[in-house]
């Protein structure tokens, strides 16, 4: 990774920030996961998937992890619909050398991949077959955060890609992605679940003797509110899945090393929102408490204007200026309010509204119309004014809130990417998020976003 102070078109506040530069993270060999995080909304589908089309076209054998169900990766990489296994993307200029693969986490399927892999095949049937089971494959609180980091140490230990990119899960909050392991293991490792597999432990008419006398008041209790079925598939499910406990907290705890491990870089996404950017703030000092490799801070969305030396005051008094300009007669030296209806010079020299004229301004009745050609041009031109002003409105607000984050964390490297006209729908959108993501692009904003 590379970093460099840059200056700002904008004001003076990012002068002393370090610049993230892209490329040398994304061309250094050692670099092979890059996990891009950060609120719901910011762009980290986008992001990520142009972080893989500018690897690969770079000569990197890269593969994009998404958990983002809206499948709009799938759409913009021009395949039909990606899934839990590694589809090759075509149209991807492979000169270099490099090459691109996607794939969608199905969180369902890695669960039922791990138990597949993990379990003879009575015993795999017998948990896949579990209505509990079932359930917590399927929706579980920080399964979907667990099953991402499992499909992430599977692609890593298959040694396939060169670089992995993954884009994490979209949830309530960005910290969800770290926390996913030591949450399911605390599950695993919870009174709730050592009471329900001390049967198992123990064996036949013992173990439900133990249950039964040590904790009949429990259960039922439990019964009451689960409902007796329920826990009986939970006791099946915890039987079956005993001998695998230990596997999902050792590939857990293997997944979070490879997380802090120098070959991994985090990139935080925000934009340039209050909202976005104080949950960035939150995950910087949550990857640095955890000892996370931390790369930089990709400002996505960020607006810039082709007139920044007009101020949105001056902007909105000359707009001013114009309105009443076409209010007020200021020809040949006079001023006074023009009244709509005397009749004006053009007015009284009309031809008969019965004429071929009613083309040129005049309306049926024989009333011709009061609007010059010269009025429009200022109506434009004033609304045009009130935009700008709005713009730089916008801009202002921007730049308070980067102000903020850049107070707390001016160590951090930051990339900022001009905000693009419509949406990203295929390859070549991707390509201009990518080529405004390398610090050499991105440096100056697009005055026409």
């Amino acid at each position: 990774m590379t970093v460099s102070a840059t200056d700002s078109s904008m004001g003076n506040s990012m002068d002393a920030t370090p610049t993230l530069d892209i490329d040398p993270l994304l061309d250094d060999p050692a670099t092979r996961i890059i996990v891009c995080c950060g609120a719901g909304g910011v762009g980290k589908t986008t992001t990520a998937a142009a972080l893989g089309v500018r690897a690969a076209e770079r000569g990197r054998k890269v593969v994009v992890l998404t958990i983002d169900p809206a499948r709009r990766l799938a759409q913009s990489m021009g395949i039909d619909e990606l899934d839990n296994t590694p589809r090759r993307v075509k149209g991807i200029d492979e000169t270099a050398g490099g090459e691109l693969s996607a794939m969608m986490l199905d969180m369902k399927r890695t669960f039922d991949e791990i138990v597949e892999a993990h379990a003879d095949g009575e015993r795999a049937r017998a948990i896949l077959e579990n209505p509990f089971y079932q359930s917590l494959s399927a929706g579980f609180a920080g399964t979907q955060e667990y099953m991402a980091m499992e499909k992430l140490g599977q692609l890593r230990a298959r040694d396939e890609w060169d670089l992995i990119v993954v884009d994490t899960p979209p949830s309530r909050s960005a910290l969800d992605f770290l926390d996913a392991p030591k949450r399911l293991g605390s599950f695993l490792d919870g009174k709730f679940i050592r009471v329900l597999m001390a049967p198992a432990k123990v064996g036949g008419r013992a173990g439900m003797k133990f249950l039964n006398v040590g904790m009949s008041m429990m259960t039922g209790t439990l019964s009451k509110l689960m409902g007796g079925q329920l826990l009986r598939d939970v006791q099946t499910f915890v039987a079956a899945m005993d001998t695998m406990f230990g596997g999902f907290r050792s590939r857990a705890d293997a997944t979070y090393r490879l997380l802090q491990a120098p070959g991994t870089a985090f990139l935080v996404v925000a934009a340039p929102e209050r909202d976005a950017l104080r949950e960035a703030a939150y995950f910087v000092e949550r990857l640095a408490a955890e000892e996370m490799p931390f790369a930089g801070l990709v400002l996505n969305r960020v607006h810039g204007s082709g007139a920044p030396q007009l101020s949105a005051e001056r902007a909105l008094a000359a707009a001013e200026n114009l309105d009443e300009g076409r209010i007020v007669d200021q020809e040949a030296g006079k001023a006074g309010v023009r009244d709509s209806s005397a009749p004006s010079p053009e007015a009284e020299s009309a031809p008969d509204p019965t004429s071929e004229s009613q083309s040129h301004g005049e309306t049926p009745s024989g009333t011709r119309t009061i609007h010059t050609v010269e009025h429009t041009v200022e109506q434009l031109t004033a609304g045009l004014l009130r935009l700008h002003a709005e713009r730089m409105h916008v801009l202002a607000r921007e730049q308070r809130t980067r102000d903020r984050f850049t107070a707390l964390h001016p160590e951090v490297a930051v990339i900022e990417v001009a905000a693009l006209p419509g949406d990203v729908h295929d390859l070549a959108g991707l390509r201009a998020i990518a080529h405004r993501l390398a610090a050499s692009d991105a440096a100056e904003l697009d005055p026409s976003d």
